[in-house]
């Protein structure tokens, strides 16, 4: 009897573990870009529209430090939103101003457009 208590024990510390994740050390989760990389990319095309210090240009483009849009997405929306770009016809579009595909620039690769997106990140609160 005594045995069978001992294993039923046993068999829910090892489910109580499993569950825990088992105490060991967690995998770093991959970052979705380069933020340095990021800057010098948002500095040579983005900027026209969103300003050095990425708070906008009245009339052009929206301040990304504080844009509840863009915090409310994940970075992989993020990527789709600029790939995509959002046309001034868009009821989503508050601007009145086409923000392009790749954000004007077609040479931005997917790399490049992932890397601003994770300087952008650097600017949110």
């Amino acid at each position: 009897m005594h045995r069978t208590t001992f294993t039923v024990l046993l068999l829910a510390a090892g489910s109580l573990l499993a569950a825990c994740g088992g105490g060991g050390p967690q995998p770093t989760p991959t970052p979705f870009g380069d933020p340095v990389a990021g800057r010098q990319a948002f500095l040579t095309t983005c900027v026209a529209c969103h300003g050095q210090e990425a708070k906008g240009v009245p009339g052009l483009g929206k301040d990304l430090t504080t844009s509840e849009y863009m915090q409310s997405q994940t970075d992989e929306q993020m990527l789709a939103f600029l790939i995509a770009g959002r046309p001034a016809s868009d009821p989503l579009n508050t601007t009145g101003v086409d923000m392009p595909p790749r954000g004007g620039n077609p040479a931005f690769t997917d790399t490049d457009l992932q890397n601003i997106v994770a300087y952008l990140r650097t600017l949110q609160p």
